[in-house]
């Protein structure tokens, strides 16, 4: 099925996608530092398989520091979540997205099914993409996809009636599948996933990205 937007070198898309059926595509925290790994090393222009690295002993630090030959789209934020995810990326070469995503896809499934003796689909279908054609809608989306987690705390989120804000806060400062703590300048090896520089520079320090997500989760100054 042809995806109904076109996809361009240069410009900016807020990319998803859920398992099949709502299904868990992360059940345990190996499955989320797997993928983190697969994340940084399928965003290169050569192929790199995370099994041998693993096998000569590598670490998740040491992984997230392998040289990569040249990277096929820039991120500049994403998230994962128990049964979905959310990539802010930029098109670096032309089917940059596309080459990525497939190769992503393909390890994390392979790997998925094998260890939990499961076959068919993981994802649901094609990825997801909504291109993010203007300034305000791309501010936006550092603030949603980074505030995705709270749902897992906090089911009145996304009607924009979180119950408890100071709960919330904590448990983003927590949440270590985002790249939420980068944007606290937090020193983690995670923060090699993001090219900040091929981003609009919105939030100079980390205050300034602290007070636009406290602006969010407080919907009545919207």
């Amino acid at each position: 099925m042809k995806r109904n937007i076109d996809i361009s070198v240069g410009e900016f898309y807020h990319i998803y996608n859920r398992g099949t059926e709502r299904r868990a595509i992360f059940s345990d925290e190996y499955d989320y530092n797997r993928f983190i790994m697969q994340l940084y090393l399928c965003n290169n222009i050569e192929k790199v398989d995370l099994g041998d690295l693993l096998k000569d002993k590598k670490s998740f630090v040491d992984i997230l520091s392998f040289s990569r030959a040249g990277t096929l789209v820039d991120i500049g934020s994403w998230c994962l979540m128990p049964n979905h995810f959310h990539f802010l990326v930029k098109e670096k070469i032309p089917g940059g997205i596309s080459i990525f995503l497939q190769k992503l896809f393909t390890s994390h499934s392979k790997y998925y099914n094998k260890k939990y003796y499961r076959t068919g689909a993981l994802f649901e279908g094609r990825f997801k993409a909504k291109h993010l054609d203007y300034d305000q809608y791309l501010k936006y989306q550092f603030a949603y996809i980074h505030l995705n987690p709270i749902s897992l705390v906090d089911s009145g989120w996304k009607r924009k009636e979180i119950v408890d804000i100071e709960k919330a806060k904590e448990f983003l400062n927590d949440y270590k599948y985002s790249s939420y703590l980068d944007y606290l300048g937090v020193d983690r090896p995670e923060g090699k996933i993001v090219n900040r520089k091929e981003f609009p520079e919105y939030f100079e320090t980390t205050t300034d990205f602290r007070e636009m997500i406290n602006e969010w989760m407080d919907f009545e100054t919207i």
